[in-house]
């Protein structure tokens, strides 16, 4: 007889197999049997655990959600998803999975990669605000809008893995991808980039003004 301690792990590991699945190929290109075979029982028992695929990507949504935003305290001090991925990262071979899986919750834009990434905003414009007070960060002329480029520009590297591992020479374990080397090297550009800008002057922020306010309609 399975006892409860037994359910509990194959209920995890089924959830952890259909997440390597969902993430590699698509909801809809994973079978019940599939997710099933991984990890090795029927898919009597998958339905058994979950009652529906769809019931079980939602508990491989809720995984996913919660390993990232379950860290409150420790997301404002170090900044933004990067800090997650850098750690996913340092370990490839067990979370793989999980990235694999963020990049299509993002992408395919069902309703818990939106409020993933609704998540995501709110906890980086509160980042934000909490270093402008703290005199480390400038204020922004629209923080909403800042927090959304900032959150975007983290979640970048994920969505375009392959490309960028490709243009800088990184190698994952299916080929060019992300890798601990290509985000060490995205690191200090990114950071450069915030702290001193791009441009040498003003010159195109004020003529980007200028054309914004010949363009806004008078009372």
């Amino acid at each position: 007889m399975r006892s409860a301690g037994d359910d509990l792990t194959t209920r995890a590991r089924i959830r952890d197999a259909a997440l390597a699945l969902f993430g590699a190929h698509g909801f809809d290109g994973t079978s019940v049997r599939a997710i099933a075979a991984r990890a090795g029982v029927s898919a009597a028992l998958v339905i058994h655990h979950y009652g529906s695929k769809d019931a079980l990507r939602t508990a491989c949504d809720t995984a996913i959600v919660d390993e990232i935003m379950g860290r409150k305290k420790s997301m404002l001090a170090e900044g933004d998803l990067a800090t997650t991925m850098q750690r996913w990262l340092t370990d490839l071979v067990t979370f793989r999975p999980s990235l694999d899986y963020l990049a299509r919750m993002i992408i395919d834009g069902g309703d818990a990669g939106q409020a993933l990434f609704d998540q995501l905003v709110d906890r980086t414009e509160a980042m934000i605000s909490q270093g402008v007070e703290d005199g480390v960060m400038k204020a922004p002329s629209d923080l909403r809008t800042t927090a959304v480029i900032v959150a975007t520009h983290g979640l970048m590297p994920l969505v375009l893995e392959r490309h960028i591992g490709r243009a800088l020479g990184g190698l994952g374990l299916s080929g060019p991808g992300l890798s601990l080397d290509v985000v060490r090297r995205l690191t200090l550009p990114t950071l450069e980039l915030y702290t001193h800008g791009l441009y040498a002057d003003d010159s195109a922020l004020s003529a980007a003004r200028a054309a914004l306010q010949e363009r806004t309609p008078g009372p």
